[in-house]
């Protein structure tokens, strides 16, 4: 993986901000990130020390903040998904791995945000606002991703606490993260009515989370393995088999947010299509000369458009909601829309951007490139594609 800098002369658009969904402090929250992300120039050969740097950049800049409410150090009074929508497609143009760190601070912290205790919030929100602590959420198992009530890791009360038993797979700021928000069955035999959530921090005995996993697009994931790991009775986050529920209202909140990521890098192919049209030259012409090209970009700008409005809609639905729960049916549904068309929506794009590249475009090194590899687990992670199409089929026939 290159370094990441800015690329001169080449801003994410803003009008998008403009539209109904959003509020003034939106499209200000927008230009200020985009101005900040100018400045900064973050190595990202090594994917866990980058991981560490904009973690600290980002704390340092404030920009953390919209992770957490405001009673914890937050910036806003709560959870805001348009402000995480604005924010990750801003990152994510820039650099993916940025949204990365920005996204996992969010969700590994978010299920903290929605059940902790005064204690458990007072001690990481404010850590995790400001950067100084790495956050991570731990569900998927390696029976057990999309299937989450499958899963087999055990948590068995003991006289003063639990321990917990089993392995989580695909777990993202594994081996980086400071603690981690950790699921587990505390009745085998309850199926998704018999999960449990604990935080456990790290390092901790009987936790080991050294088995790294390496992906195409590279970012710190790891498998966590628990044997005999004891952890204290106020380790439990919400209530005694409660933690199904609340796993899924932690990825309710963002869910709309990781399509905005896909949005971001999505616009950052399309601008790269297009200054590439601009100036490459072939036959005594440039490349958007030709009206193939112009047909193409004009296809990629109707996929980026409509993705966008889905995602944003979501958005403001999430925000709209009376309640921080699992959210209403309509809200549940338009997130699923959101999450499916813009990440495929995006894979399409950037497919159409690197093919206009030419060789150039499966070259290692190039932006375009590398936006081909870090889009395809988009389509995968937190509900993969198939999952939001058995959403929006069940919510038609219940319709």
């Amino acid at each position: 993986m290159v370094a990441f800098e800015h690329p001169h002369g080449m801003h994410p658009p803003q009008a998008q901000w403009e539209l109904p969904f959003f509020e003034p402090h939106h499209a200000a929250l927008a230009q200020r990130l985009a101005d900040w992300s100018a400045l900064q120039h973050v190595d990202e050969s090594d994917d866990r020390a980058a991981c560490k740097d904009w973690v600290q950049r980002l704390g340092e800049a404030g920009w953390l903040r919209y992770c957490v409410p405001a009673a914890q150090g937050g910036a806003l009074p709560e959870l805001d998904s348009r402000s995480l929508v604005v924010l990750r497609e801003t990152l994510a143009f820039h650099s993916p791995l940025a949204d990365f760190a920005f996204a996992m601070q969010g969700l590994g912290s978010g299920a903290i945000t929605l059940a902790g205790t005064p204690a458990q919030q007072a001690k990481y929100l404010g850590a995790v606002a400001r950067g100084e602590k790495i956050a991570a959420f731990a569900l998927s198992e390696p029976e057990a991703g999309s299937d989450v009530a499958a899963m087999a890791t055990r948590a068995v009360q003991t006289g003063d606490g639990w321990t917990l038993d089993g392995s989580k797979t695909w777990i993202s700021n594994g081996d980086l993260a400071d603690f981690y928000v950790v699921f587990a069955k505390t009745d085998p035999d309850a199926g998704a009515r018999g999960i449990s959530a604990f935080i456990v921090d790290a390092p901790h005995a009987g936790l080991d989370s050294s088995a790294h996993i390496h992906v195409m697009a590279p970012h710190p994931l790891a498998t966590l393995h628990f044997a005999g790991c004891e952890i204290a009775s106020d380790a439990m986050l919400g209530t005694l088999h409660g933690g199904f529920k609340l796993a899924m209202r932690t990825l309710d909140i963002f869910r709309a947010s990781v399509a905005a990521a896909a949005l971001g890098m999505a616009r950052r192919a399309f601008a790269e299509a297009v200054a590439h049209a601009r100036q490459r030259r072939m036959f005594g012409q440039t490349l958007a000369d030709f009206q193939l090209t112009q047909a193409r970009l004009g296809e990629m700008s109707a996929l980026i458009d409509a993705a966008a409005l889905l995602t944003y809609r979501a958005a403001w639905q999430r925000d709209r909601s009376a309640t921080q729960g699992a959210g209403t049916p309509a809200y549940t549904a338009a997130a699923a829309s959101a999450k499916l068309s813009a990440t495929e929506n995006a894979q399409r794009v950037i497919d159409m951007a690197l093919q206009m590249f030419g060789g150039r475009g499966v070259q290692v090194g190039q932006k375009i490139e590398s936006l081909y590899r870090d889009i395809r687990s988009l389509r995968i992670y937190e509900g993969a594609s198939e999952v939001q199409l058995l959403i929006l089929g069940k919510a038609a026939l219940r319709a």
